[in-house]
């Protein structure tokens, strides 16, 4: 049976590296009838956070990436937390000593240091001496009496090659010469990175181990463990890395690069596995738009890139956009109705009116967050205009007689919607000599602040003659502060 498992360490938020890594173990699974399997790698006490594992386990939910097995519903090979299996690894470790496979180990970090400078200094790569390799019994107890507190090492071969077969990168060969006696547990007792993921990925049953190029250098290591132990390894697949538009290291200056941030600004998360599965990945068939469901029918392993991915902000937006044109009305409504009661809006406006700002608004932004901001003259009174804007249309010569003007045509429109007034101010420009964008741009700031809004018209309507009006006299007095008008 196939069974995978995404197995982040609790350490900070949920990146996107991670997420796609989710979000690929999720595929195969369902693809092969096989199970998901979430487990947190706690092992490193220091660096742990339990709201760090709180918002993982968020971020997968709100992307829709369910597990069949967690520490939060358990499962028949549990624990899946780390930290709460060190007797499962204590076994092991014993197994290990018993079986002479491996050793404690007594050198202090600062004589494994001078060893490391002294290969640097010989341009040799550095391996452990093996100092403590073949201490006798009667030498280890005097030591541990001592109150030295030993690590445990792995003994690994001194030539010969470990290759990995990987679903991705084919076959890859790692020399034994270039590695040395590993630790598997620090002196604190707890077990290593490599002794826990290959304990636990055995006893979980795991069938293919798919996760990010980085760890690849660690597969010589656990493929060592696997055999001192007698155990039959997983298949591997190593994912491409991600890299920023400029090829380098993918950092927070580069935009959102955590689901917790994509989430925050207000992008979907059915955008977001989207732009997930196409990082590293081809359906081959030059398709953009990919939905849960057209992932489960085309995705394989197969068709994943050894090379890296980039990066790009501007197609993640240009993803989300097109989610967002395919809502109803009502469906974005819904989406936003929650940040609309945070601001206090909804209960000072009747949900048609909420609802009649997200239909008229909705093509100004490519996210929620910029949905919002562009609607929000709607409801908020503002205090500011766009500066630029402000110099060009309430400053100079005939600025406030227009807007006085705008005023008036706002005060004495017989009926006040989008068809009337426009033909009120086409009708008045023309009469004055103008274009009539020399109405309409500065009534646009008047009325909103922005220079950019959907329809002028429609949003007086929405607006309503009262707030219009209201907002004209306030650009009058504006303009007339800056202008020399009193």
């Amino acid at each position: 049976m196939v069974r995978v498992r995404f197995a982040p360490s609790p350490t900070g938020a949920l990146h996107i590296g991670g997420a796609r890594t989710a979000l690929y173990n999720y595929l195969f699974a369902k693809i092969n009838n096989g199970s998901f399997i979430l487990r947190l790698e706690d092992t490193d006490r220091s660096r742990s956070q339990a709201d760090a594992a709180a918002g993982i386990l968020d971020g997968l939910s709100w992307l829709g990436l369910a597990w069949d097995e967690g520490p939060d519903i358990g499962g028949n090979y549990g624990p899946y937390q780390q930290s709460l299996r060190l007797s499962v690894y204590r076994k092991v470790i014993d197994a290990l000593l018993s079986a002479g496979q491996a050793y404690y180990c007594f050198c202090s970090p600062e004589k494994i240091q001078h060893e490391k400078e002294a290969a640097q200094a010989e341009k040799i790569n550095y391996r452990y001496s093996g100092a403590c390799k073949n201490l006798t019994e009667e030498e280890r107890q005097c030591l541990l009496a001592q109150g030295l507190r030993p690590v445990v090492r792995l003994k690994v071969p001194d030539s010969g090659v470990v290759t990995v077969q990987d679903i991705i990168r084919g076959s890859v060969e790692f020399s034994n010469a270039l590695s040395d006696d590993f630790i598997i547990v620090k002196s604190d007792g707890w077990p290593t990175y490599n002794l826990a993921v290959v304990t636990d990925d055995h006893h979980m049953k795991i069938s293919h181990v798919i996760r990010a190029e980085e760890h690849l250098s660690n597969t010589p290591k656990q493929i060592h463990l696997y055999n001192a132990l007698g155990w039959e390894p997983p298949q591997f697949a190593h994912v491409s890395m991600i890299l920023s538009p400029d090829r380098g290291k993918l950092s927070k200056r580069h935009g959102a690069t955590s689901v917790q941030e994509f989430r925050e600004q207000g992008y979907l998360p059915q955008a977001l596995l989207n732009y997930l599965v196409l990082l590293g990945w081809s359906s081959g068939e030059n398709l953009d738009l990919l939905t849960v469901s057209d992932m489960l029918e085309k995705f394989s392993l197969e068709r994943a890139s050894a090379s890296p991915a980039v990066y790009s902000l501007e197609k993640m937006d240009w993803l989300n956009g097109q989610y967002l044109n395919q809502l109803s009305d009502e469906a974005l409504y819904t989406m936003l109705e929650s940040e609309f009661i945070r601001r206090g809006w909804s209960p000072a406006y009747p949900p048609g009116y909420c609802g009649q700002v997200v239909a008229l608004v909705r093509g100004r932004g490519k996210t929620l967050t910029q949905i919002i901001e562009a609607m929000a003259y709607f409801y908020d009174d503002f205090t500011a205009y766009d500066p630029e804007g402000a110099a060009k249309y309430f400053q100079g010569e005939g600025s406030h007689e227009r807007l006085a003007v705008i005023k008036s045509l706002l005060e004495n429109t017989s009926i006040f919607n989008a068809e009337e007034l426009e033909r009120v101010f086409r009708a008045q420009a023309q009469s004055m000599g103008i274009k009539a964008a020399a109405l309409i741009h500065p009534a646009r700031l008047a009325v909103s602040g922005r220079t950019a809004t959907p329809g002028l018209f429609e949003v007086m309507e929405l607006l309503g003659r009262e707030r219009c009006i209201a907002r004209a006299e306030k650009a009058l007095a504006f303009a007339g502060g800056i202008s020399g008008y009193n």
